[in-house]
């Protein structure tokens, strides 16, 4: 029995279809660490591809078979391949894979060196087309910051709060070895103190009085930022954006920075 292919059908409405795909599917992955071992996760991906006008639909089956056959590898140069393989399955001029996990780092107490892990939440992307390719890199890492101005004008203290760090970073090449390892770092030490899953009492009075010894505002920390990563020859272009949950006021503060680097110094976008 031949079952009809509709999507294949043509269309004579003359409307290109920029995107076409399926989101929010959720899919276990092995993800790569700065040391090349695999670690298993459960992503949501988004995928999708152009449709031209003369064709009905795309073929979202296609969509699930690409990632199963891509499942055990995901990284930066393999989700390129994985979106031109879709992209070519496909028939498509372009196409785009984006996977958000949780991704987990040992990290060790800063004095007893209890060991936890920490969590935190990356997505990488690819987009490609026929002649061009796009790989980018997002991580949002949690962060103590303490206020200098509380700091500057209080008898005994220092209001503190949660920040959070949202790097995004566009890759010069997916093979050049920038992981979210390295992007992790950077916005811990932006911040007054890392945070920690597991805190022994002579830990907590480091953290607490390590992050009293370096304030910091908002400003400060997407400053940080960027200076740390604008002279980065694997990064094309990257943004920051670094929010506080005060803890004295009823909103949140903010900065936003970008920059396009253009080797040693950089410059700012």
């Amino acid at each position: 029995m031949s079952l009809a292919d509709v999507q294949a059908f043509p269309d004579s409405r003359g409307v290109d279809l920029e995107e076409v795909g399926v989101g929010g599917l959720r899919y276990p992955i092995l993800v790569s660490d700065r040391q090349g071992n695999k670690r298993d996760t459960v992503a949501t991906f988004n995928m999708s591809v152009d449709v031209a006008r003369e064709v009905k639909g795309a073929h979202l089956s296609r969509f699930v078979e690409v990632l199963h056959a891509w499942r055990d590898q995901l990284g930066a140069a393999s989700l390129l391949q994985m979106a031109d393989d879709l992209r070519t399955r496909m028939g498509s001029g372009r196409a785009s894979v984006a996977a958000t996990f949780v991704y987990f780092l040992e990290r060790e107490a800063p004095v007893s060196g209890a060991t936890s892990f920490m969590d935190y939440a990356c997505t990488v992307e690819s987009i490609v087309t026929a002649g061009t390719s796009i790989v980018r890199l997002s991580v949002e890492v949690p962060v103590t910051s303490v206020c200098p101005c509380s700091k500057a004008i209080s008898d005994r203290g220092a209001h503190n709060q949660r920040g959070r760090v949202t790097i995004e970073v566009d890759l010069a090449d997916p093979e050049g070895g920038l992981w979210f390892d390295e992007l992790i770092d950077v916005a811990e030490e932006s911040g007054s103190s890392p945070l920690y899953a597991l805190l022994k009492r002579p830990d907590e009075r480091f953290v607490t009085m390590s992050a009293y010894d370096n304030p910091v505002f908002v400003e400060d920390m997407a400053r940080a930022v960027v200076v740390a990563l604008r002279a980065d020859s694997r990064i094309t272009r990257g943004r920051v954006q670094v929010v506080n949950d005060e803890s004295i006021h009823n909103h949140d503060a903010f900065a936003r920075a970008s920059w396009t680097n253009a080797g040693p110094g950089g410059r700012r976008g």
